[in-house]
């Protein structure tokens, strides 16, 4: 059987670790984008580095030059891509902005898995199974306000169900939009809830209020039990489907389906500058030829 090749953002923690390493045993190859490095000591990843089974590109993601510099070196290595996992974000403490200038939630669980998609969909095409997987959250079932506009920047805040909750129902949201677009190119999108899961770091401000971190403490599984619902996503009873929402291996409605539209066009928008902004940072033919 040919080679599978997954993508997978945030890799070297939590969630996307526990993927990351279930997918090596299981004779995938993956292509971790990072901030942070792995462990020095795990010799499954030790392993799969030195046999090239695991590729590892650093990047900021709420910096766009850091993410231009990855994805410019990942797009000149990489063939092919099977399965884009777009799972790196987590629950921020506090109001914080990007580099762009935009809320750090929305810029990294919202507007970058868009960026990835669209900047990856020739590995994707060149992929059998042609697939993307966003980490979404049934935090935005107790959300009885959606306003589009302010995911950019809000006025407010409140931990878990502020920001974190609302940009995690906007890729959802935006991924059910686009998905007839990406069908005609043969791609499939599904946004995949991981479940409750205990993915507190020791020294790292979880984000969470007290009563949930406790909670998460004392009776949430592993990450490998989101690394487990993410990989049913992706190859499991719902692998045909396509702009859906699956929450326990489940397909359900997120929500607030009629904002859809809006978050695509902000999304695709933002995207649209991007690459504009990426342009004029080429030199011009005339430069680029000796002189």
């Amino acid at each position: 059987m040919q080679d599978r090749v997954a993508l997978i953002t945030g890799a070297s923690n939590g969630i996307g670790l526990a993927l990351t390493r279930r997918l090596l045993t299981e004779d995938w190859q993956v292509i971790a984008l990072v901030r942070s490095g792995f462990a020095e000591n795990d010799p499954l990843i030790r392993e799969s580095v030195s046999e090239k089974r695991l590729r590892i590109y650093k990047a900021d993601l709420g910096d766009f030059d850091s993410l231009r510099a990855a994805l410019r070196e990942l797009k000149a290595r990489e063939e092919k891509i099977d399965v884009l996992f777009n799972n790196a974000g987590g629950s921020i403490p506090e109001l914080r902005f990007s580099k762009q200038g935009r809320e750090l939630h929305f810029e990294v669980q919202t507007l970058v898995p868009y960026i990835l998609l669209m900047e990856l969909k020739e590995q994707l095409r060149r992929g059998t199974l042609k697939t993307v997987i966003n980490t979404s959250s049934d935090s935005f079932q107790f959300t009885r306000k959606f306003d589009p506009d302010t995911l950019e920047r809000p006025t407010h805040f409140k931990m878990l169900f502020g920001p974190y909750t609302a940009t995690k129902l906007a890729v959802t949201l935006w991924a059910r939009e686009i998905a007839p677009q990406l069908a005609a190119e043969g791609i499939k999108i599904r946004s995949v809830d991981p479940g409750g899961t205990n993915t507190l770091r020791r020294n790292k401000a979880s984000g969470l209020p007290f009563f949930v971190w406790t909670l998460m403490k004392l009776f949430f599984p592993p990450p490998s039990s989101g690394a487990a619902r993410l990989y049913e996503g992706a190859l499991g009873d719902t692998r045909d489907a396509t702009g859906v929402y699956v929450s326990r291996g489940k397909v359900k409605e997120p929500g607030f389906a009629g904002q859809g539209r809006k978050v695509l066009e902000k999304v695709s928008a933002i995207y649209a500058a991007y690459t504009l902004s990426a342009s004029a940072d080429r030199p011009s033919v005339s430069e680029r030829v000796p002189k």
